[in-house]
């Protein structure tokens, strides 16, 4: 596989339509979102979505949601000791988790399991590929709606009686996500540019799979995905000045946007650096 050789940046702008985006399970499960009343959705939850995603572009991964285990292993520590048994040493232990796993070698990983030995291991890796926690352009609308359960869970001789319960929905967000590929890292974990090519449309296609009671098939889209490839190790521009060429803002500032078609999207010139501007699905 080719080596990467030039940073990348990217952009991806996604709306949330009835739809809970990422519960807050210390609030309710509400749709999260900050002080200000700004949507968010967190980069763990974001890593989730794209890990699955390599998985199913056909890609090994380690972080494995439970539903969607495809190797038998039942926990972290036991799909580790598997794949690296015997090995003691951390630079080869850290190699070998990154050949085997797309996700350890994008992300990184921190591997700290016991062993029956007692000896454990203790082995972190640093991925190149970093993503920021999603916020709304928008400040958004959480609307509540009250739901009933009225069927028995178990047999028994008496109806029981309705279940009370409430569903969280964001009315309408528009969500910005920002990330970057940093190339020193990546020569560290061999993160290529195949793997960078595999980030890219995990990203175009994000909500692809991802359907749920709380993210029904449709509610969440990726709108458009700004994609930069430096023309060095360092890169010509910062990430945040990359990051801040993307401007978003309400065509109508004293209304309520209610669709993607509410916002007016442009993007500065950054001489010398022009990114692939890429519809999602």
């Amino acid at each position: 596989m080719a080596a990467l050789k030039n940073k990348i940046d990217f952009v991806a702008l996604i709306s949330v339509t009835n739809a809970n985006g990422n519960g807050d399970p210390l609030n309710g499960n509400r749709p999260r979102t900050d002080y200000n009343g700004m949507g968010e959705i967190s980069d763990v939850c974001i890593k989730r979505k794209l890990r699955n995603r390599m998985q199913d572009m056909g890609n090994a991964i380690f972080v494995q949601s439970e539903d969607r285990c495809d190797d038998g292993f039942k926990s972290l520590s036991d799909r580790a000791t598997a794949a690296t048994k015997g090995i003691k040493e951390k630079e080869t232990y850290a190699q070998t988790a990154c050949e085997k796993w797309m996700d350890v070698r994008s992300f990184g990983q921190v591997f700290a399991f016991k062993s029956n030995d007692k000896s454990g291991v203790s082995v972190g890796v640093r991925g190149p590929v970093s993503i920021h926690q999603a916020v709304s352009i928008s400040p958004v609308e959480i609307e509540e709606m009250q739901i009933t359960k009225s069927v028995n869970g178990e047999t028994g001789e008496k109806r029981s009686s309705d279940t009370m319960g409430t569903k969280h929905f964001v009315r309408f967000g528009f969500y910005e996500i920002k990330g970057a590929i940093n190339v020193q890292l990546a020569e560290k974990t061999g993160f290529s540019q195949e793997d960078a090519a595999v980030v890219k449309e995990c990203l175009r296609t994000l909500f692809v799979n991802d359907a749920s009671a709380a993210r029904p098939e449709g509610s969440m889209e990726v709108v458009k995905l700004f994609w930069w490839e430096h023309n060095c190790k360092e890169g010509q521009y910062s990430s945040a000045k990359v990051h801040r060429s993307v401007h978003v803002t309400p065509k109508n500032p004293e209304g309520i946007p209610t669709c993607v078609d509410d916002y007016e999207i442009t993007l500065d010139e950054l001489p010398g650096l022009v990114p692939e501007i890429i519809d999602g699905v």
